[in-house]
């Protein structure tokens, strides 16, 4: 072989290996999203099954039952609700009535629950909740 197949063969080896790498990194990324849903589009089957993300809204009063360290509560968005699941120890924070973001997967008709995060003070609100909330009083 010449140098310049040499040069070119090197060339195309980079330029495949840059397209490998990148590719990847793309479908890692892809992977690891985390979306967003509210107990609305849980039910209305917009949330992928057998996949994790988050779903957003308030705890419904005298829904929260516990067992151990098994909890279960109805998290609703005031237009539908949706049964959650989890096991571990809930946010000092975590309270009926009150905004949380769980992070979790679709078990049949359950949010089974990984982890659930509380807001931090009376006046905050996750983002994605609050306009969940708001999306859904307008719809009423």
């Amino acid at each position: 072989m010449t140098k310049r197949q040499n040069r070119m063969a090197l060339v195309a080896m980079l330029v495949l290996g840059i397209s490998l790498a990148g590719y990847f990194a793309l479908k890692a990324f892809n992977d690891n999203l985390l979306y967003f849903f509210t107990p609305t589009d849980v039910v209305e089957g917009r949330a992928p099954i057998g996949k994790s993300f988050r779903m957003g809204g308030l705890v419904e009063s005298d829904s929260v039952v516990r067992d151990g360290m098994k909890v279960s509560f109805t998290l609703t968005d005031t237009a539908n609700s949706m049964q959650v699941d989890y096991v571990g120890i809930l946010p000092d924070l975590f309270r009926e009535g009150q905004g949380i973001v769980a992070t979790g997967s679709l078990s049949q008709d359950v949010f089974v629950a990984s982890e659930v995060l509380a807001k931090h003070d009376e006046n905050y609100m996750p983002p994605e909740v609050a306009d969940a909330l708001e999306k859904a009083k307008q719809s009423k």
